[in-house]
């Protein structure tokens, strides 16, 4: 499994809660970041020249802010410098209010067949606080263009917990979200990150109280399983046969290279992150830096956090195989503990978390930290 991360870091302007790598730039300046992309595409790609890659994935910012022009420039650099799988999975994230047709149509003629829509919330005033740059109306009208050109792998974004939401609020979101039939819906909480507008107002906000916000949380679970989606995730949901299997690849930890500004590579137990200046990235420097190999606790560690994140847990073969160890000899007291607390559950060689589990995952995590 390997895959490709392509980082646009282009938005109309940031929202409220944003801390992504992300900026209104000029026209000027996206046309030269667009330039040093491919550059940079074509200089690292090499690397991984025998390497079949499964899924890509472009996020943002808005990667749909990127001109047909530059879109179709960028898709032919992937595909002349890579080995892409007929039946890859191939993201690109859009905001509502970026829809266009032509440039929609052209995305599939690219070969771009999964969409990932951030939709947030369906209530205007709520999208309204968060600083989206759209209403419930362009999400419907961008939904009905990209199933009309021939998208059937689309994700709908949501958050709860957000600045005067109620729940019965949160309920209208997922109730009007569900009436498109999406195949794939990830619904997020609300987190107030250091360095966002909403973190410097975090005392004035009006945000739901905590049992409020667990009622939202139970409520997604109920209705999405109740329509036919399946949780695979923390946060995510799906049909049948549409989990993201880019996402799935971050949390078994299998390969991925990242392209842009910031971007993360992942290869052979190796970490890289590319500059976060955007001044140095244009110069076309060699970017990516290369950090220290995690330690053999730290790979350890991030398999269980990451792989209990997923519904289906973690597998002590795949343990073993990796680490040439036993899971148990390393985490055998921690497993025992969580699963006398209900927290996590045994199913032949799987540990997996429990309902209660999900609900404190983060403690969960943090336990087993060497």
């Amino acid at each position: 499994m390997f895959s490709l991360y392509i980082h646009i870091p282009f938005c109309v302007r940031k929202c409220l809660y944003c801390d992504f790598l992300s900026d209104a730039y000029s026209t000027e300046l996206r046309a030269a970041y667009a330039e040093a992309l491919n550059a940079e595409i074509k200089r690292e790609a090499g690397f991984y020249r025998n390497r079949r890659v499964d899924t890509i994935f472009f996020g943002g910012g808005t990667p749909t802010l990127l001109t047909e022009e530059q879109l179709e420039e960028l898709m032919e650099t992937v595909w002349k410098n890579f080995d892409v799988a007929e039946d890859a999975e191939i993201s690109m994230e859009m905001n509502p209010g970026t829809a266009d047709w032509k440039k929609l149509v052209r995305m599939r003629q690219l070969g771009i067949n999964r969409l990932s829509i951030g939709l947030q919330a369906a209530e205007d005033e709520l999208l309204q606080k968060l600083g989206r740059i759209h209403t419930w109306k362009q999400f419907e009208e961008a939904y009905g263009m990209a199933r009309a050109v021939g998208f059937r792998n689309i994700n709908v974004d949501i958050m709860s917990a957000l600045p005067g939401q109620k729940l019965a609020d949160y309920e209208h979101t997922l109730q009007a979200v569900l009436s498109f039939e999406p195949e794939h819906i990830s619904a997020y909480s609300l987190i107030l990150e250091e360095g966002t507008p909403f973190y410097e107002q975090r005392e004035s906000l009006a945000l739901p109280e905590e049992e409020e916000e667990r009622q939202m949380y139970d409520l997604t679970e109920k209705l999405l399983r109740a329509e036919g989606y399946h949780r695979y995730e923390i946060s995510n949901y799906a049909k049948d046969g549409y989990e993201c299997r880019h996402n799935l690849a971050y949390w078994r930890r299998t390969d991925y290279a990242g392209f842009g500004l910031g971007a993360s590579s992942f290869i052979s137990g190796v970490r890289f992150q590319n500059t976060r200046s955007m001044e140095q990235y244009l110069m076309g420097k060699r970017s990516k830096e290369q950090v220290e190999p995690l330690s053999r606790e730290d790979a350890m560690e991030e398999f269980m956090f990451l792989g209990m994140r997923c519904m289906a847990g973690v597998s002590a073969e795949d343990f073993r195989q990796q680490f040439g160890t036993e899971m148990e000899s390393v985490y055998g007291k921690v497993l025992t503990e969580l699963e006398k607390q209900g927290l996590t559950a045994r199913e032949g060689d799987r540990f997996f978390l429990t309902k209660r589990g999900i609900d404190v995952s983060n403690y969960v995590f943090a336990q087993f930290l060497l």
